[in-house]
C-alpha cells in the first residue's frame, strides 16, 4: 500500500508575509492557534476546506501551501 505524505511551506510564508505570526494566521483563517501550530508541524492533517482558507490566506494556490509525496508499492 502506497504511504501519502503531505508537507507544508506556512512557515516560510508566513515569514515572507511580513513574518505574520500564527495567532494571526489563525485569526485570518478562522481556526485556533494551536490548529495553525499542529498543521504547520505537520502532526495534523488540515480539512481542504482549512487548506484552501490557509493558500488563501496568502493569496498564493493550494499546491504552494502543500506538497503531496506518494511513497511505497502500488
Amino acid at each position: 500500500m502506497k504511504k501519502i505524505k503531505i508537507t507544508n511551506h506556512i512557515r516560510k510564508l508566513r515569514f515572507f508575509a511580513n513574518e505574520m505570526t500564527q495567532q494571526q494566521l489563525a485569526e485570518k483563517v478562522g481556526a485556533s492557534r494551536q490548529t495553525i501550530v499542529s498543521v504547520e508541524a505537520g502532526k495534523y492533517t488540515p480539512s481542504l476546506e482549512l487548506a484552501f482558507r490557509i493558500a488563501e490566506a496568502f493569496n498564493v494556490k493550494i499546491g504552494e501551501v502543500f506538497e503531496v509525496e506518494v511513497e511505497g508499492k502500488e
